[in-house]
């Protein structure tokens, strides 16, 4: 099923009361299912789909808009369409660090930093921080990826000024531990997580190259470092389909 060679034809079922959409994603699923179609392997363009199916793209279409309702695949802007992982389990727990969490699954782990800015902190954040209100905090948006598929991505407030730069090392390092390490921090425990869930925005389900609506976990937690003061509260939002969440006594 790649784009090069002989397109395969496969036959659908006519007169049996079942849309050849769906035909195509119930069987382009059990491709998926038994790993003919591999986890991040590409799809064939909607060209060649239609060939091989003998109907029209918006047909073809429509069969990958469920796939991708499904959590099966997901169309990349200009690239195509990819087969999904399995769900990485994603521990929650004292030392939850998700560069540790990525490598341990066999999988490769970046963080990219999307925007940064020095602001005022509003109530929740300086609360979560133990500061007053409008004390100055660097204010991060990241995205986060595990084999260059994202998995999450984070809004993370940090004290000012002793993490002033800590942006800089992040871009540089891909890491929120690794840039820890260069401000001289080398451990740092979760103090607290709360879940949630919503839909995604817009602008969030393009970033993390979903269909619109997707369903997406959100995590609010705080760090403390070793020696107990706070110096992180993040607003996570990781896609449903992509991670399982255990929680860890």
């Amino acid at each position: 099923m790649g784009e090069g060679g002989d397109i395969r034809v496969t036959a659908l079922r006519r007169g049996e009361g079942l849309a050849a959409w769906r035909q195509i994603a119930d069987g382009l699923e059990a491709e998926i299912r038994t790993g003919a179609l591999a986890a991040g392997a590409q799809l064939p363009t909607e060209a060649a789909l239609a060939a091989r199916f003998g109907v029209n793209r918006h047909t073809v279409r429509r069969a990958l808009a469920v796939l991708a309702e499904r959590g099966l695949v997901r169309a990349t802007q200009g690239r195509g369409t990819f087969v999904e992982a399995p769900r990485l389990a994603y521990p929650i727990g004292p030392r939850t660090r998700f560069s540790e969490i990525v490598s341990r699954a066999g999988r490769e782990a970046w963080g990219d930093l999307i925007a940064s800015a020095e602001v005022a902190a509003e109530a929740e954040i300086a609360a979560d921080l133990g500061l007053p209100p409008g004390a100055p905090v660097l204010d991060l948006l990241t995205l986060h990826r595990a084999d260059g598929t994202p998995i999450s991505t984070a809004r993370t407030c940090l004290p000012l000024p002793r993490f002033a730069g800590f942006d800089r090392a992040y871009a540089a390092l891909g890491s929120i531990t690794r840039a820890y390490a260069a401000f001289g921090v080398s451990d740092y425990t979760r103090l607290s997580t709360r879940i949630g869930a919503r839909l995604a925005a817009a602008e969030e389900a393009a970033r993390l190259d979903l269909a619109p609506g997707r369903v997406l976990i959100s995590l609010a937690s705080v760090n403390a470092d070793a020696a107990g003061t706070r110096i992180q509260a993040t607003r996570g939002l990781f896609v449903a389909d992509r991670v399982e969440l255990v929680v860890e006594g």
